[in-house]
């Protein structure tokens, strides 16, 4: 604070005057050990989310995109609401004051990128991103001009971009459910799931849970993958596979058995299946990094990680 007014809120800069060890009084005759940061270089300078003279001597970046996807299907396999929401983490370790770029193959980018080099588009799939928020160390001017992101990074992890996605949505799985009521006391369940991404890729931590009335007595089940039970305070039946591989259609088959109430029977309202997953590797907006540059000064050499996760966002498909 200056006068009452508040000059500085970035956390970033805060945890470098906010410690936990012991402050030096000023009458101390005792060598300082570490210089003290000065405050007002941070205040007024241009990158204020970032200190100077900062020594790796690994040079890193590790940038993930994240996405959620939400889904809404009909019973016979129609989608009804479809939508990704997805955001680019990073952490760096880079000495100095890095510049970075970093390449999406988004529609927008790409054109401007062919505009500015006076040639064609390359062909391949083009992603048009909605309501994209940035961190504030992105150079929003350049942004408009060149449609490329570049940033000096902020020390350590931060969340660069958050986007949205309602467009050409790749869904990692689809479900075939059908729900057989034989009577007031017996049910048949089968549920077909089907995992639309790449043989070569797989999903981990996969469940599906299948909603059954309250009044259920009895459960038997046939998995020909994974493990499934019945779970009484969900009411639903609880399918679990630890690992699903792409391209692949394992089945549920279920008895389950009811207990027969004398009260007037109400028409059971079948509430949607849900899904968990998490695909690694898997993009269901099709986003991919195509380049990530680093400039310094020093011209030092950094070695760049990029992942991609897909994990289920509301999933929920109506039987």
């Amino acid at each position: 604070m200056d006068f009452g007014y508040p000059q500085n809120l970035s956390p970033e800069i805060l945890k470098l005057y906010i410690t936990q060890e012991g402050v030096r009084s000023p009458f101390s005759s005792k060598p300082a050990d570490k210089p003290v940061p000065n405050a007002t270089l941070q205040v007024t300078g241009a990158v204020g989310w970032r200190r100077e003279g900062l020594v790796y001597k690994k040079n890193e970046v590790f940038l993930d995109i994240v996405e959620s996807v939400n889904l809404l299907m009909s019973s016979k396999g129609s989608v009804l609401r479809c939508d990704v929401t997805g955001k680019v983490l990073m952490k760096c370790f880079l000495s100095g004051m890095p510049d970075l770029k970093l390449g999406l193959n988004d529609k927008i980018g790409l054109e401007k990128e062919s505009q500015l080099k006076s040639r064609p588009a390359k062909s391949g799939k083009t992603i048009e991103l909605d309501d994209v928020t940035f961190h504030q160390c992105v150079n929003l001017t350049r942004f408009n001009a060149e449609k490329t992101v570049s940033f000096v990074p902020p020390d350590g992890e931060f969340e660069l971009m958050k986007y949205r996605i309602t467009e050409g949505v790749n869904l990692p799985f689809r479900v075939l459910p059908t729900i057989k009521e034989l009577g007031r006391t017996r049910m048949e369940v089968n549920v077909k799931v089907k995992s639309v991404f790449g043989a070569k890729m797989f999903a981990l931590g996969v469940v599906v849970k299948i909603p059954v009335p309250k009044q259920t007595a009895k459960t038997s089940f046939q998995v020909t993958s994974g493990r499934a039970k019945y779970n009484a305070s969900i009411d639903c039946l609880v399918w679990k596979i630890r690992k699903f591989p792409g391209q692949t259609e394992p089945t549920l088959s279920a008895e389950v058995e009811l207990i027969s109430t004398i009260a007037e029977k109400k028409s059971w309202t079948r509430p949607p299946i849900q899904m968990e997953f998490q695909v690694p590797m898997f993009t269901a907006s099709g986003l991919r990094v195509r380049f990530l540059k680093v400039w310094e000064k020093s011209g030092y050499n950094t070695v760049e990680w990029v992942r991609y996760i897909t994990k289920a966002g509301s999933y929920e498909i109506r039987c």
